[in-house]
């Protein structure tokens, strides 16, 4: 699967699926997918009902920024999330705990 096709359909449907689990975690992110099949998107998981937007909305409390490939590739093994940030592949900025609460609402799909 692809940033495109996640943020694009597939988180949506998560969230319409599950707001108040997404909810729980209570944080604003904003993915910077770089690369042919990446883009920029705000998740917010503040408002209610939570939802995805393309652009930075600004408002961001944790951004991730990471190239299309190795983000296809944490979504396949999450693991391989650390990996790519200590290698310098994967940038956090804002609140990093956050970026490890967001597995959370991709496993609800």
């Amino acid at each position: 699967m692809d940033a495109k096709t996640l943020f694009d359909e597939k988180l949506p449907a998560i969230l319409t699926k599950a707001p108040d689990k997404a909810r729980e975690i209570d944080a604003i992110y904003v993915f910077n997918i770089t690369g042919d099949n990446g883009g920029m998107w705000t998740v917010d998981l503040k408002s209610d009902p939570p939802f995805v937007k393309q652009g930075d909305e600004g408002t961001s409390e944790c951004t991730i920024e990471v190239s299309d490939e190795d983000f296809s590739s944490i979504l396949k093994d999450p693991q391989q999330g650390m990996q790519l940030f200590f290698q310098g592949k994967l940038k956090v900025t804002g609140n990093p705990m956050l970026a490890t609460k967001i597995q959370e609402v991709f496993k609800l799909g």
